[in-house]
């Protein structure tokens, strides 16, 4: 769940995997492994995310349906 849900709030807020990389400090390659499940996302990650899409980290997890 959490991987739809980061893809879709970065395609909502018209952004490239590029752009969102950079603003985590990582490659664009990594932040393709969140988008597909295929890597864990660290707090930290999840915090930034979180900030830049206006949401709560709960929303990002799964853990609320509450954006």
């Amino acid at each position: 769940m959490i991987y739809r849900r980061i893809r879709n709030l970065r395609e909502d807020h018209d952004l490239t995997q590029a752009k969102v990389a950079e603003l985590l400090f990582i490659t664009q390659q990594q932040y393709s492994l969140y988008e597909k499940g295929y890597r864990d996302i660290p707090t930290t990650a999840l915090i930034t995310l979180a900030n830049l899409y206006n949401t709560s980290v709960d929303y990002l997890l799964g853990r609320t349906d509450e954006n």
